[in-house]
């Protein structure tokens, strides 16, 4: 595999003049939370593509050995449920509201001509749909009311640190998904083993079919599946290949592996875009495979689309005073 692909994962959105989010009620002092966090032991791993199969400009070698203390993350993404519970207490304001509109699966929108404002670049699945955000994922005239349980999506990098901050959280680093996603499977592919569906049967929302027009949805799943769907890992994670990226706290670079510290890494002191993992509903091996455990991907801190999402992490024990 030699080219980037990018845009089938999450356009790349241009920041719109928009006044600045309001700063969210009480959260200076909001109290740390491990609520729906497992705690995961930490300790010595092996990071990176062992089979080859990577992009190169992801930069997923070399393979290297990474170390981490004990550390909590979330069993699964943040729902809509979990999210409108944040906005109702800080009334905080999405950038994909800010900006006025936001990326949209072509097969998927819901929304009237006009509101339709273009397709993305070199990617044209990507619908640019006004009045879309994580309330109206598919455009104006959507909602998620029956859909309280699936992952909340069209959440920027910016809107994941701030509801972090709030439920008295933290984005996990890089290295710590890849830990807690590979659920303890040392080297594998994916969070189960080797196999992409064993058995014929699916253990993650992916694309079925012929992308981008024609989706089978032999997993169940046009888009969005509920948070707990198929198996969890070995540690309690729910959906960590498919379904939604998640954001990662740290800065992206494909050449840190080559200099990454081997102990509780934390990615570059700066960047452009920051770190994507876990792929989602949109990937297929045609044209992205970016579902494996070591699979990695970025965007930048503001963008945002119908297949965002993220999930929390934790220290191991709260700061010593």
């Amino acid at each position: 595999m030699t080219s980037d692909h990018r845009p089938c994962c999450t356009p790349t959105a241009a920041p719109a003049a928009a006044p600045v989010a309001p700063p969210l009620s009480g959260q200076a002092g909001r109290a740390r939370s491990t609520r729906g966090q497992v705690l995961l032991p930490g300790g010595g791993f092996t990071m990176g593509d062992a089979f080859g199969e990577g992009y190169p400009a992801d930069g997923e070698t070399p393979v290297h050995t990474v170390r981490l203390r004990p550390f909590h993350i979330d069993e699964t993404a943040v729902t809509n449920a979990r999210f409108a519970a944040f906005v109702k207490a800080t009334g905080y304001v999405t950038d994909a509201e800010h900006h006025g509109s936001s990326a949209v699966f072509h097969l998927v929108v819901a929304a009237a001509s006009a509101d339709v404002l273009g397709h993305a670049a070199g990617a044209p699945w990507w619908i640019n749909v006004r009045g879309a955000h994580w309330r109206r994922p598919e455009g104006a005239r959507s909602g998620i009311g029956t859909r309280q349980n699936h992952p909340v999506v069209h959440i920027s990098w910016n809107d994941a640190t701030a509801y972090a901050r709030w439920a008295g959280k933290r984005l996990p680093t890089e290295a710590e998904w890849e830990y807690a996603a590979r659920g303890g499977q040392a080297g594998r592919r994916y969070p189960w083993g080797d196999d992409l569906n064993p058995g014929g049967h699916w253990r993650c929302n992916i694309w079925q079919g012929r992308f981008p027009h024609v989706n089978t949805e032999e997993d169940g799943h046009l888009t969005t599946a509920p948070v707990r769907s198929y198996r969890a890992n070995s540690f309690g994670l729910w959906n960590t290949a498919g379904n939604v990226w998640e954001w990662c706290a740290d800065w992206f670079s494909p050449a840190y592996y080559s200099r990454s510290p081997e102990s509780d890494p934390h990615g570059p002191e700066t960047g452009t875009t920051r770190v994507l993992r876990g792929g989602s509903y949109l990937c297929h091996d045609s044209y992205c495979n970016r579902y494996r455990v070591a699979a990695r991907s970025s965007n930048t801190p503001e963008s945002s689309s119908g297949n965002l999402g993220f999930r929390c992490a934790n220290d191991g024990a709260p700061p010593s005073s």
